[in-house]
């Protein structure tokens, strides 16, 4: 059985990744950190200050599944799971790394590397 101080946590991130699938730059300086990075599905490498000028995603309608948290110190968390993109028929891992800054979470990273299946 989960510890449910971190079966919160999981959840609480799992909101958290749910909402920035579909986000707007309100969100994205909310939630990212100043430091953040990411090695996009694209083959991309995207920084905190490319997002500054971004309005919301187009549209997809992604699904997340096989959510598992994994604690990598205090107040630091990797979260993976796998996206189903229904509308470009896309198949991702997904992984994010979050850091509590001041008793708020953010992500400080986020990789999306295609894959052939979703199992």
């Amino acid at each position: 059985m989960k510890n449910p101080d971190l079966a919160t946590l999981e959840n609480y991130l799992f909101e958290l990744e749910t909402t920035l699938l579909k986000p707007t730059k309100e969100l994205y300086a909310e939630y990212l950190s100043d430091a953040y990075f990411e090695f996009g599905s694209s083959g991309n490498v995207w920084v905190r200050r490319d997002y500054d000028s971004v309005g919301s995603r187009d549209t997809r309608q992604l699904t997340p599944i096989q959510f598992q948290l994994h604690p990598l110190a205090d107040g630091v968390v990797m979260v993976t799971y796998r996206i189903h993109d229904e509308i470009r028929e896309m198949n991702t891992l997904r992984s994010s790394i979050w850091k509590q800054f001041d008793g708020k979470w953010r992500m400080v990273f986020h990789q999306g590397t295609p894959t052939n299946s979703i199992e």
